[in-house]
């Protein structure tokens, strides 16, 4: 994750601005997103219990981002899928397009400005199982394209939210938490990850907001 010194409330307008000029913004589109109901039963499911080893986390234990497809890594092949009109060099840098994050409904024209948030933290994942994992296992979990696991999103919202769950960290677009609340259930489901007593409350508030 890198670190920016941009201050968010002009990030954001910019983005506004730059959306206002771009017209309606493509929606980044990460796979396996489950319906409402599905997402119930996956929640139902999950096992609550408390975080451990907090202190052992390292994030190179999660390796990323890994080699994809010739010479596209993983976040190269998120910023193609989320953005429009990408257009990318021999080396697969994004050198031109526009990706919406929305997280904060900003949409921006410089891959640099946009971060690859993993859904479910991985600090999150270390501290509700992952520690248990062998690093082939992480590094999968770290660049899993098939769940809904990796999206395109402003950079510096990516560094606010960090290693939250969503008891202390939501989308500010209220109308997207439905999304979201469905992305993180079906990650933490599929990997087989516990969840927090107060994680599992604001999941569950998010998803009765889902129509």
């Amino acid at each position: 994750m890198r670190l920016s010194l941009r201050p968010l409330i002009p990030a954001v307008l910019t983005g506004v601005l730059v959306s206002l000029f771009l017209g309606a913004p493509a929606e980044a589109a990460p796979t396996g997103i489950p319906t409402k109901a599905t997402a119930q039963t996956y929640l139902n499911a999950l096992t609550v219990g408390a975080e451990a080893n907090a202190s052992t986390y390292d994030r190179d234990l999660f390796p990323h981002w890994i080699t994809i497809s010739g010479t596209c890594n993983t976040r190269e092949t998120v910023l193609k899928r989320d953005g429009s009109n990408v257009v990318t060099s021999s080396a697969c840098a994004a050198t031109s397009g526009s990706w919406f994050s929305p997280y904060d409904g900003a949409t921006w024209t410089a891959a640099s400005d946009v971060d690859i948030d993993h859904v479910v933290p991985l600090a999150e994942a270390w501290r509700s199982g992952a520690s248990a994992w062998t690093t082939a296992k992480r590094q999968l979990f770290a660049n899993d394209l098939t769940r809904p696991q990796l999206i395109a999103v402003t950079d510096n919202v990516n560094q606010s939210k960090s290693d939250q769950d969503p008891s202390t960290w939501q989308p500010s677009v209220t109308s997207y938490r439905c999304t979201y609340a469905r992305m993180w259930i079906a990650v933490k489901y599929y990997w087989a990850l516990k969840l927090q007593s107060t994680e599992k409350t604001a999941l569950q508030t998010m998803l009765n907001t889902c129509s």
